[in-house]
Parts: structure tokens; sequence; C-alpha cells
């Protein structure tokens, strides 16, 4: 994170189902408790998404637009985990992005 601007980018890896989602969670706590208002969430690699997932994505956006801050997803490479967001509309709830951004 850098802690001038208070960005942060978090990369995930595999599957973001209930048994991940906490520790997702608490990263996110951690980020935003430390003064994190810009945070971009990096999908690339993720193969499969559940709803425990997608409720930790959502509880971030929510958490980050009350505090004046920003989230942004990286869109998942395989088409699985990149339906779920186009078959819930999520798509078009949370900004995303095909590529992270440059440091």
């Amino acid at each position: 994170m850098d802690e001038a601007l208070g960005a942060a980018t978090v990369a995930l890896k595999g599957r973001l189902d209930s048994l991940e989602a906490q520790g997702l969670r608490d990263t996110v706590r951690r980020l935003i408790s430390s003064g994190c208002r810009q945070m971009a969430i990096d999908l690339t690699d993720v193969t499969f998404i559940d709803s425990a997932g997608l409720a930790v994505l959502v509880r971030t956006h929510r958490e980050l637009q009350a505090s004046g801050g920003e989230l942004t997803l990286i869109r998942p490479s395989g088409e699985n985990a990149n339906r779920i967001f186009q078959l819930t509309q999520f798509d078009q709830i949370f900004t995303m992005r095909d590529a992270a951004p440059e440091e």
C-alpha cells in the first residue's frame, strides 16, 4: 500500500469462496483502518467466486464509498468467474477494469 496516497492493490488467486472470503475481509478491514481509500482488487487469477466472495466485495465497495473512497475490480480472466459478475449484474455496479493500474 502506498501510505501517502492511501491506495492499495490486493491480488487474489484461485477461489474466492466461503473459505477464502474471511481472509480477504480481514485484509480489507486492515487496509481501510490504516487509511486506504482507493483500493483495487485484482481478480485476474481468480477461477471461482461464490456468494460469500461477492458479499465481501459488496461490503468493501460500500465501506469505501462511505468514506469517500473507491473500489476498482480487475476482471477475472476466466470465463466462469467473469460470468458471475454478468449474471448478477454486479459488472454494472462495480468499477471494473481489464488490467491492474500502473504503479
